[in-house]
C-alpha cells in the first residue's frame, strides 16, 4: 500500500469542509468514497475528490475493497457501532470524538481493534497541533515550577433545537461535544489523570448546556467549564509557582483566532505563535503513517477512554 485510500460515512458538513480537505492534502492519503443516500450531496466532496466513488449506504462502502480506512463524522451515538463494523470489515477507522458514550465502550473498540490488527482511533485533533506539543514539553521541562492550578474554558451559543449538539437522543450536550477538549487536553500536556472529580450540570431538554468541572491532577487543582450556552470564549492556563503556560487558542485554531503559546515568567512573556497549522491535516497524517509505516499513533484509543472516564466521573458527580 503506498497510500491510504479513505471512505467516509455520511456527508456531514465537518467532513465536507474540514476533515474531508485534510484527508485528501495530508501526505499518505486521499479520500477515494463516500456513503451517502443523497447522490447530490457529493458534489461538494468532488471539489477535493475529484475520482470520488459515491456508495448510497454504509454497508456498500464498508464492502468496497478499495477503501482501506473510514472516517466517521456520525452523530454521537453512531460512533460505536459503526466503527465495530467498519473494524470487522478490516477497515482502519478514524471515528469523530466522542468515539464512544461512556468508558467501557472503548473496551469494546479496543478489543475489536486488536482483534481486525488495524489501526483505531478518536479524531482528537488537538494532540497532533505544535501548540499542544510545545506546551507539554514545557510542563515537562518545569517552566511553569511546581503545577498548582490548570483552569480550562471552553464555549459558544448554539440554541437550534434540530442541532444534533442540542438533541439528547442524538447523543448531544457540552460535555461530550466540547468538554472532551478541556478535560483530554489538560491529561494531554500534564501526562497527568484527572482524580477526585465533581461537576455541576445545568440541563435543558435531557441536554447537558453547561457544566462546571474540578478536579486534581496530581498535586494541582483542576478548574473547566464548557457550555453551549455562552458567548464563545475558549482558554486554558497551567500555573505553578515560577510561571504562567496560557494557550488562548488551544482548541479551534484558525478558526477562533491564531495558535499561540505564552510563557509569563517574572515580569517577561515569550509568546510562540503558529498561524498557519491545520491540526487536521496532522492528525491526517499521524494516521497515515501509523497504517503505512506502523508508526505510534499520539492518541490511541487507551488514552481517548481516559477522558471517557473523567467524563463519567463528572456525570455521575452531578448526579
Amino acid at each position: 500500500m503506498s497510500e491510504v485510500r479513505w471512505g467516509i460515512l455520511g456527508a456531514a458538513k465537518f467532513a465536507r469542509e474540514f476533515m474531508g480537505p485534510a484527508l485528501t492534502l495530508a501526505p499518505g492519503g486521499h479520500v477515494a468514497a463516500l456513503a451517502t443516500s443523497d447522490p447530490a450531496k457529493a458534489d461538494a466532496f468532488r471539489a477535493f475528490a475529484p475520482g470520488l466513488r459515491v456508495h448510497d449506504s454504509f454497508d456498500a462502502l464498508l464492502a468496497d475493497p478499495a477503501i482501506d480506512a473510514v472516517y466517521i463524522p456520525l452523530p454521537n451515538g453512531l460512533h460505536v457501532e459503526w466503527s465495530l463494523k467498519a473494524m470487522q470489515a478490516g477497515k482502519h477507522v478514524l471515528c469523530e470524538k466522542p468515539m464512544a458514550m461512556q468508558a467501557g465502550d472503548f473496551d469494546r473498540l479496543i478489543a475489536a481493534r486488536d482483534a481486525a490488527g488495524v489501526v483505531a482511533a478518536e479524531a482528537f485533533m488537538i494532540v497532533h497541533h505544535p501548540q499542544w506539543q510545545r506546551a507539554r514539553q514545557l510542563l515537562a521541562d518545569g517552566a511553569v515550577g511546581k503545577l498548582w492550578r490548570i483552569d480550562g474554558a471552553f464555549s459558544f451559543n448554539n440554541r437550534d433545537p434540530g442541532n444534533i449538539r442540542n438533541r439528547a437522543d442524538m447523543g448531544g450536550g457540552c460535555l461530550r461535544d466540547i468538554g472532551v477538549y478541556v478535560l483530554g487536553g489538560a491529561r494531554f500536556a500534564t501526562g497527568l489523570e484527572g482524580t477526585d472529580v465533581r461537576a455541576r450540570i445545568q440541563w435543558e431538554d435531557g441536554v447537558d448546556v453547561y457544566a462546571a468541572i474540578s478536579a486534581k491532577f496530581g498535586d494541582a487543582d483542576y478548574v473547566n467549564f464548557t457550555s453551549i450556552r455562552m458567548h464563545p470564549r475558549q482558554e486554558i492556563t497551567f500555573h505553578g509557582d515560577e510561571g504562567v503556560l496560557r494557550l488562548p487558542v488551544p482548541f479551534n485554531a484558525r478558526v477562533f483566532g491564531e495558535a499561540r503559546l505564552e510563557l509569563h515568567r517574572g515580569t517577561s512573556t515569550n509568546t510562540e505563535r503558529w498561524p498557519a497549522v491545520n491540526h487536521y491535516e496532522l492528525q491526517a497524517a499521524a494516521f497515515n503513517r501509523a497504517v503505512l509505516d506502523g508508526a505510534a499513533y499520539p492518541c490511541p484509543l487507551e488514552f481517548s477512554r481516559g477522558t471517557q472516564a473523567m467524563m463519567d466521573a463528572a456525570f455521575a458527580s452531578a448526579g
